[in-house]
Parts: structure tokens; C-alpha cells; sequence
């Protein structure tokens, strides 16, 4: 279990935002959590120095593309991205020194799994360099489905354990958001948590709610060891109060 660092891209900028208030309306505003008044690449700069490999560079719609470049120029190799990636542009994000492109929307088609699709991105990048994003949202029955579009489309796919072992074939790992409390700092999705160290064979990243120490151990305790996880707007890094990033790497020290 370690600690992957993020990097939220929106409107050029680094930000924190309560990803499930993202919305194409026009003129609905996010909830925004924190804005840096630094660049992009200082992030990307800051985790090569400090050996946090794995990373995400995630751009939250439109005009990022700059900033994402600059980030990943600032450290070719170390950084993966997502947000807008089909099977198109996959390879130039590679190019551009992504170490692996994430991926969700593209994969649907309203809201069905298309399997073409993920063949098409195997043929573009291969599977040591996709990560497939199934961020979910929580259902009334205690079930999980994916959602897509910025995380305003609700999909068919469920998250479970036969979803796990077939999408496990066709990429290198998983990256998880918990919708429901992403961005919130209000805790973790525990439930989730266990689903991911019971169903998943590949590496996979937990993100959502993390806000304080004892959340962490909860991901450690539920996740036995085998999920990684993310922290966002709880970080001193982006304005939190509830962790600071120099334990975090401090944490990934102690388990290499």
C-alpha cells in the first residue's frame, strides 16, 4: 500500500473540486475546494524529487491540454494522465511523457461497455500502459456502478468482482474514485475499500473522502495491504489541514 499523489487540471490550473458537482450545464459552477497559484510542472517537479511514482495528472474537461503537457514535460515518465483520452490521442499522451494513459468515458457509449473500444486502445498503447478508471457511484442496494462523462452519467457496468477479473485482462491497473465522497474530506468509502482487496488482481488506486490518519489505516486495514490509495483537498499540499504531504512521503519511505 502507498501513497499516489495527484494532480487536478482544471481550466489550466491546479485545483481541488468536489468532482461530483463537475456539470456541462452552462454557467453551473463546481464546488471548489482549493486553486494553487503554482504552475503544474512545480507539482510534477515536486514528486520527482521526491520518488512518488504513479501518479495521476487528471484534466477535468476542457483547456488543459497545455497545462498537462507542461506537467508531464516536467517529468517524463513519472506521471500518468486522464481526462479526454480515447484511442486517437492515447499514443501522443505517451509521447508526451505519460508513463500510462487513465481512461473511463471513452470506453462507454451512453451507458454500455464497448468492448471494441477497449480493443482499440490495447491496439493503440498496449496493456502495460492503460489504467481503467471506474469511478462509481454507490447504489441503494449497497452495490456499485460506474459513472462516466465527469461523473454525471450513470453506467450499467457495476463494480464487483466479475467486473474486476475481466477488465483486470485488458489493462495494467485500476484507478477508483468514490464518487459519492470524493472531494467531501467527510471519510472514506470503507465498504469499497474491502470490494477492491477481495476482487481486484491488479494493482488498484483508491481516491475519495481521505482526510485524516485514521482513514488511512482504515484503507491499510480493510484493503490488507493491497490498495493504494490518493489524497486530495485533506492534503497541506492543496490547502488541507487534515495531512501533510512530507508524512505521506515519509509513509511510501518506510514501505519500499
Amino acid at each position: 500500500m502507498r501513497f499516489r499523489p495527484c494532480i487536478d487540471l482544471h481550466g489550466g490550473r491546479v485545483k481541488q473540486i468536489v468532482g461530483a458537482t463537475l456539470s456541462d450545464r452552462p454557467g453551473a459552477a463546481p464546488v471548489t475546494n482549493f486553486v494553487s497559484d503554482r504552475r503544474p510542472s512545480w507539482y510534477a517537479d515536486l514528486y520527482r524529487r521526491d520518488g512518488l511514482t504513479g501518479g495521476h495528472v487528471i484534466l477535468l474537461g476542457p483547456g488543459n491540454e497545455a497545462a498537462a503537457a507542461e506537467t508531464l514535460a516536467a517529468w517524463p515518465g513519472g506521471l500518468q494522465v486522464g481526462g479526454g483520452v480515447t484511442a486517437a490521442n492515447a499514443r501522443s499522451w505517451l509521447e508526451r511523457g505519460a508513463a500510462k494513459v487513465i481512461v473511463t468515458s471513452f470506453l462507454f457509449d451512453g451507458p454500455c461497455l464497448v468492448q471494441e473500444r477497449v480493443d482499440a486502445l490495447l491496439q493503440a498503447v498496449g496493456r502495460d500502459h492503460l489504467v481503467l478508471d471506474l469511478s462509481c457511484r454507490r447504489l441503494p442496494d449497497g452495490g456499485y456502478r460506474v459513472a462516466t462523462d465527469r461523473w454525471q452519467t450513470l453506467t450499467e457496468l457495476r463494480v464487483d468482482h466479475v467486473t474486476l477479473a475481466r477488465l483486470a485482462a485488458h489493462c495494467s491497473e485500476f484507478l477508483i474514485h468514490a464518487v459519492d465522497v470524493e472531494g467531501k474530506q467527510a471519510g472514506i468509502d470503507g465498504d469499497l475499500v474491502a470490494l477492491l482487496a477481495d476482487g481486484c488482481p491488479i494493482p488498484v488506486t483508491y481516491a475519495g473522502g481521505a482526510r485524516s490518519w485514521g482513514d488511512l489505516h482504515q484503507i491499510e486495514n480493510l484493503g490488507r495491504g493491497r490498495v493504494d490509495f490518493t489524497v486530495g483537498s485533506a492534503l497541506d499540499l492543496f490547502g488541507g489541514t487534515g495531512l501533510r504531504y512530507a508524512d505521506l512521503v515519509a509513509w511510501n519511505q518506510e514501505r519500499r
